[in-house]
């Protein structure tokens, strides 16, 4: 079955990952996982024109399987999608490109047909396994042409990008419209999607705040890695300590550092890409944590968009896609944006119709979002905002 991609939700599949994961084992660059046949069932057949998917193969970003975010919601959709003809393949934090073309070629020995690659450092790899493997097909999450380095994206690749910047705009117009006037912007890597998340935040935030006439202050930090540490708790405890309420933590497994310290301050976290809400709810289920401290999340459709361009090649609309970039926004349907779910809806007084009024001014152009990805060019503000930009 086709699904259209002019008319799904960015509702992340969390439970989904989540399930997914339950089955799998471990993985490393040079090991791999398959999914579990419980799967299976879930799995589409060929559309009558179509081509059968014989194996798909998930080559991910740096960081591990289980990051509650991106690597997790990518391979949720690869997994339920195809049952046991799946694997998963997973680099090491210091992989060059020429080890992410040896995983490709893993991937491919391996049997593999269609390969999902997720991050924009899979680009210069890309640019030679799509000649060298050109029966292969490639779903290049977040990469884009200039990635790849080549003068078109090549005749079987097919990548896909989100507007990150309007998921990030809503997170922080809904924070600061919520009350909340101290912000903290915790980045993974300066890469070119956690840039547009975090500038759209800033953006947003600086507007609600012109909106309000209320001076907010923002503290704004990239890690340097996708997952926590105690250094970055520890500089995250001083944000909060010093009257930071809320953090965007924006960078796969680097929000559990925001979480930590935000519980041991009465502080908050805004999660990313996927609805992160399960994590505070099971933390307070099991006792781990005192209180639920995800307000929302910024996300985006990453399980859909893998679920459809999969689907596509099923219905024999691969033509329609290949060679081409689908950079998905709010103009083209609920690509982006904040979980309305009430379990996921835990701002105080900020309501879903004022989202769904900001939300709607974005879709029909009338607020417009600086989609740069430039580190170097910061977002201009109001008076009202002051940001403290962290080396």
């Amino acid at each position: 079955m086709k699904i259209s991609r002019r008319n799904f939700l960015a509702v992340a599949g969390a439970a989904a990952a989540a399930a997914a994961l339950t089955a799998c084992g471990g993985s490393s660059a040079s090991s791999a996982s398959t999914a579990s046949s419980a799967a299976a069932s879930t799995a589409s057949s060929a559309a009558e024109g179509g081509e059968k998917i014989v194996k798909v193969a998930l080559t991910c970003d740096t960081g591990t399987i289980d990051d509650e975010s991106f690597n997790q919601a990518c391979w949720a959709a690869v997994s339920s999608y195809m049952g046991d003809d799946c694997q998963y393949y997973i680099p090491e934090a210091d992989a060059s490109d020429e080890d992410r073309e040896t995983m490709i070629r893993q991937a491919v020995n391996d049997g593999a047909d269609v390969i999902v690659c997720v991050g924009y450092l899979y680009g210069a790899s890309l640019a030679w396994a799509a000649d060298q493997y050109p029966d292969v097909k490639f779903i290049a999450i977040d990469v884009t042409q200039g990635d790849i380095g080549t003068d078109a994206i090549p005749a079987n690749c097919y990548c896909i990008t989100f507007k990150e910047e309007q998921a990030g705009y809503l997170a922080g117009y809904a924070i600061a419209k919520d009350g909340k006037t101290k912000l903290g912007f915790l980045g993974g890597m300066a890469v070119p999607a956690v840039i547009r998340y975090g500038y759209g935040f800033v953006q947003g935030a600086d507007a609600a705040a012109a909106e309000l006439g209320q001076n907010i202050e923002i503290n704004y930090f990239y890690g340097g890695q996708f997952y926590g540490d105690a250094n970055i708790t520890s500089r995250m405890e001083g944000w909060y300590s010093n009257g930071t309420q809320v953090v965007f933590a924006c960078g796969g497994g680097i929000y559990t550092s925001a979480v930590e310290a935000a519980l041991k301050n009465n502080g908050y976290v805004i999660g990313v890409d996927v609805d992160q809400n399960y994590i505070g709810a099971n933390g307070v289920a099991d006792g781990t944590y005192a209180y639920n401290p995800f307000i929302t999340s910024a996300m985006k459709g990453l399980s859909e968009a893998v679920n459809t361009a999969l689907a596509d090649i099923e219905a024999g609309s691969w033509g329609d896609i290949a060679a081409s970039n689908g950079n998905f926004g709010l103009e083209d349907g609920d690509y982006v944006g904040l979980p309305t779910d009430a379990d996921s809806w835990n701002f105080e007084s900020f309501t879903t119709d004022e989202y769904e009024e900001v939300k709607g001014k974005i879709k029909s152009g009338e607020i417009t979002v600086d989609n740069s990805s430039d580190d170097a060019t910061k977002p201009t503000v109001s008076e009202f905002t002051t940001v403290n930009y962290i080396q």
